[in-house]
């Protein structure tokens, strides 16, 4: 996979598409049916050009369905008497292997298939679209249509990177996107979150939203405050161990900044005893 060096599936959450964010949410369940669906009535779809799974990874699935459960239904269409598989055959797979007689999996015609994705590509190239709902747009042509990021970027007329970088805002905590939301900020102030940690999200977005950050301003305010750290490592590293031998040879507490060495005493007789010993 090109671009962000992630696998496209690590770019969203596995859980099902939030649908106050979906903007087809309200057709999909006019051509949808979710059901528990018997696993022998469900086959998989032979032209699928997949054809090598990864068993490690299956094995583990199945084990986290026996404790959880299936998180999120695989979708199939009605052909024939059965049940065949548009999206999920990893988690059908791992739900054999898991013991599961039933499976919960959403129920489209071919008919409603095809016009649900026309109606996701169609809303995905619209422009009054907030970041948050374009996400879940792609997420929703990745696992409900079987899409990788090159296909979703050629059907909405997207470069492959564009694609991926909107996705990954699905990594956001939830409120933080609906904070995102609420407020307009765009995907290129709201980026840089993607990766930090709930604590830095919440030190930092406060600030985004009082003073109108940039996106240019947040990417500073993170490039500098990893030079900030990386300099406090390289003194951790280089001059923790030069403090320590200068504190222990003169009995006071020693410190190196920048390009000064300074000493600290307990006492008027420590310091009187320390520049004897500096000036002997």
């Amino acid at each position: 996979m090109k671009g962000l060096g992630r696998g496209f599936e690590s770019l969203i959450p596995t859980e099902l598409i939030d649908d106050e964010f979906d903007p087809t949410a309200a057709e999909d369940k006019k051509n949808s049916e979710l059901k528990q669906i018997r696993i022998t009535e469900i086959v998989r779809d032979e032209d699928q050009p997949r054809r090598e799974f990864d068993q490690d990874a299956i094995n583990a699935l199945a084990q986290s369905i026996k404790e959880h459960g299936v998180l999120q239904p695989i979708v199939v269409t009605r052909e024939d008497g059965k049940y065949k598989i548009v999206a999920g055959e990893r988690r059908w797979r791992a739900s054999k292997i898991a013991g599961l007689d039933r499976i919960p999996a959403i129920v489209r015609t071919l008919d409603s298939q095809n016009r649900l994705e026309l109606s996701i590509i169609e809303n995905a190239q619209r422009e009054d679209l907030n970041a948050i709902e374009l996400a879940t747009a792609y997420a929703k042509l990745k696992n409900q249509f079987n899409l990788s990021a090159e296909d979703i970027a050629a059907k909405v007329g997207k470069s492959e990177a564009s694609v991926q970088s909107t996705m990954r805002l699905l990594n956001l905590p939830e409120d933080v996107k609906k904070i995102m939301v609420k407020e307009k900020l765009s995907e290129g102030v709201m980026r840089p979150l993607v990766s930090r940690d709930e604590a830095t999200i919440n030190k930092v977005l406060p600030k985004i939203i009082k003073e109108g950050w940039t996106a240019r301003k947040v990417e500073r305010y993170f490039a500098d405050h990893k030079k900030k750290s990386s300099t406090a490592l390289i003194k951790q590293s280089l001059y923790r161990k030069e403090e320590d031998t200068l504190s222990d040879k003169y009995n006071a507490v020693a410190r190196i900044s920048g390009h000064s060495l300074t000493f600290k005493c307990k006492t008027e007789k420590d310091l009187k005893e320390l520049i004897k010993r500096l000036n002997g």
